[in-house]
Formats: structure tokens, C-alpha cells, sequence
């Protein structure tokens, strides 16, 4: 059996880390003879680490599929992005003052400098207005600029436009975060003019953008045909928009509680949420029997 497990919101507590519960139920089920795969938009060299810390050797599908690696670091496959199609998008969006963005390519993931100082304007005239209404901690928005920062070891350049014209570098996945709901509407709107292109989200304020055959489903196929596991042995757990695609053909999908409504509407099945170690609560019955 497989199991592909979604991180930002599922395996990963709110701090960003793996938990003692979650991590125990994983190294069980692999000495039961089950391959645990983690399927993230992450970059693989973040994913990496977070397993090196839990000490934990796992298949991973990362950039929501763009990539696929097998436990010894080889590649299985990989989706990249086509640059000139591409680049009109990236010039535009890189004149969007209230557009954050990342690019994740084979070796790091890059964001201008110019980005950064916008969002901590940001940190600062929110930390402001939240100490003066009411002195206590951090506002929603901060944390969700405190929760996208947790997501990449990130490369800060001065010049963005230098990862796209740099033909040594290949472009895998495009993150855009923001506030302003309909700044990141438009550039949704750009960014689905690409042919060859899909766009799915890991939060409210953000988007991605992948090669339309990157998609977490599609990597999961790939991986059971490689360890030649039939689809309806498989059981995935996301929480948001770009872990449809898995929902979409596995054997059995599971929503953490946290989840975005629609993936609860299409799951087998609700567990607790990720900082309750929804993910540890189901797969502890999977090890008692009671799951098909």
C-alpha cells in the first residue's frame, strides 16, 4: 500500500514541523511493508530537510508533482515549465508592487529583494495597527505571512529577472502570494492565458503555478506504477485545493478537519486536524485493522 501525505497543513504541525506522533505512525507503517510518500508543493531540497530532521527516508513528489524522487535521490520524472512561454507572465508580474513572488527552479527557490521589503512594510504596519487595537501577539495576516515564510528556504536577489533568463536554470514551479485578493485574481488571470499551464492554490492568499502535467495525481501514478501498486491500494491525506488531484484517484482520501471545504466534500473520510495529529490518528487505525 501506498500512502502520499500532503505537508503545509496535514503532516506538519502549525510550527512547521513534524511531530513525535506523526513520525512514530510513518516508521511503523514502512516496518509493516507500506511505502509512505510525501506529496507537497515544497521544493524537494526543503522537503529533504525536514525529513533529514525526523529522520525519516520517504519517496517524494514535490512542486505538486513536478517532480518525483525515489528514497536513493534519483529522479523518477519531472514536469518543468516551459520559459518562454513563460516569461511575458514573469515581467508582468514582477512590476506588481502587491505581488509577492517565489520561483522554484532545480537548485533553490529565488525571490527578488524588492519582494521583500514590500512584505516587511507589511509585517511592520500590521504589527502596528494589532499592538495598538489590542497588544495581543499576532494578527491572522501576520501569520499568514509568518506561515509562507515557513514554507522555503528562499534565495533573496536583487534581480529576479536573471533566474528566467538564465538558460542554465530550469523553472519548475511559480508561487505567488498576497494579500490583496484581487491582485492575485489578475494574476491568476495572466498566468491562465500560458498554454500548458495548470493553477492551483496551498492557501487562500496564494497561487501556483505548474507544467499542466505536474499535478499530485498524476505523480502518484507514476510512483504506484513504478512500485507496481494498484491506485486502489493507495490512500492520500491534503487539506487544500492542490491535493484534489490525488483525491481524484486514489483508492481512499482523507481531509484533515483544518481542510478547505471542497476537500471534504469529495473525501472518504474526515480526521482530526494538523495540530492534533490528524494524520497519526488515522493511520493508527489503518495499523489496527480497521481500515479497508
Amino acid at each position: 500500500m501506498i500512502i502520499a501525505l500532503d505537508m503545509d497543513g496535514t503532516l506538519l504541525n502549525s510550527d512547521g514541523t513534524i511531530s513525535e506522533r506523526n513520525k512514530q505512525v510513518i516508521k511503523t507503517l514502512q516496518d509493516h511493508g507500506h511505502l509512505v510518500t510525501i506529496a507537497t508543493g515544497r521544493a524537494y531540497k526543503d522537503v529533504s530537510l525536514q525529513l533529514k530532521v525526523a529522520k525519516l527516508e520517504c519517496p517524494v513528489i514535490s512542486l505538486n508533482g513536478a517532480g518525483i524522487t525515489l528514497p536513493d535521490h534519483t529522479m523518477l520524472g519531472s514536469e518543468p515549465l516551459d520559459k518562454i512561454e513563460l516569461t511575458p507572465a514573469l515581467e508582468w508580474t514582477k512590476e506588481q508592487y502587491d505581488l509577492y513572488f517565489e520561483i522554484y527552479t532545480d537548485d533553490e527557490v529565488y525571490a527578488g529583494i524588492h519582494n521583500l521589503e514590500h512584505l516587511e512594510k507589511i509585517v511592520v504596519k500590521l504589527s502596528e495597527k494589532v499592538s495598538g487595537e489590542s497588544g495581543d501577539g499576532m494578527s491572522d495576516l501576520l501569520k499568514i505571512i509568518q506561515k509562507q515564510f515557513q514554507q522555503a528556504a528562499v534565495t533573496f536577489i536583487e534581480d529576479i529577472s536573471t533566474i528566467w533568463t538564465d538558460e542554465r536554470k530550469t523553472i519548475y514551479k511559480v508561487l505567488i502570494f498576497s494579500l490583496n485578493k484581487e491582485a492575485l485574481k489578475e494574476a491568476s488571470t495572466v498566468f491562465s492565458g500560458i498554454s500548458g499551464v495548470t493553477i492551483t492554490s496551498s492557501h487562500p492568499n496564494n497561487i501556483e503555478i505548474n507544467n499542466e502535467r505536474a499535478t499530485k495525481g498524476r505523480a502518484l501514478t507514476k510512483l504506484a506504477s513504478h512500485y507496481n501498486v494498484d491506485l486502489k491500494d493507495t490512500i492520500v491525506m491534503g487539506d487544500s485545493y492542490n491535493d484534489l488531484s490525488m483525491f481524484e484517484i486514489a483508492g481512499q482520501a482523507i481531509a484533515m478537519e483544518n481542510a478547505a471545504p471542497i476537500l471534504k466534500e469529495n473525501s472518504d473520510a474526515v480526521t482530526k486536524t494538523n495540530d492534533q495529529d490528524g494524520v497519526a490518528i488515522f493511520l493508527e487505525t489503518l495499523l489496527e485493522g480497521n481500515v479497508r
